[in-house]
């Protein structure tokens, strides 16, 4: 999958719905989300991501893109989403693995909000 169809791919878990979601996750992926339990996997984890709202806007920045073996992507960047007023800001990493010619399936994901130092945390 060449770079700008990784970036599609990528997006679209983010704003797609939950059938499209639980289309491109694979039964056996593990996940490390910003709220509890925290670590997730296989159905738990598609379901848990699956049944949040989706976003209506993402754009990525300081994207990398590796592919270390034949079948396998790993992607890094940073998310910053938008919905009804709602903003949401995360580090990433996705992993794809090939099943077929042109069908891929998300087997890690990792969301790492920024810190906060504490002068932000007093001004809010």
């Amino acid at each position: 999958m060449e770079d700008d169809r990784v970036w599609a791919f990528e997006k679209s878990l983010w704003t797609g719905d939950a059938e499209h979601y639980r289309h491109l996750i694979d039964e056996d992926c593990v996940m490390v989300v910003p709220t509890p339990p925290f670590v997730l996997q296989g159905s738990d984890a598609i379901d848990a991501v699956a049944n949040t709202p989706q976003w209506a806007n993402v754009d990525f920045s300081e994207g990398h893109i590796v592919r270390p073996q034949e079948g396998l992507i790993v992607v890094a960047y940073k998310a910053e989403a938008h919905r009804n007023g709602t903003n949401y800001e995360a580090h990433c990493t996705s992993t794809y693995r090939r099943l077929g010619h042109d069908e891929w399936r998300v087997v890690q994901h990792q969301q790492t909000p920024p810190l906060r130092t504490k002068m932000e945390a007093d001004a809010s």
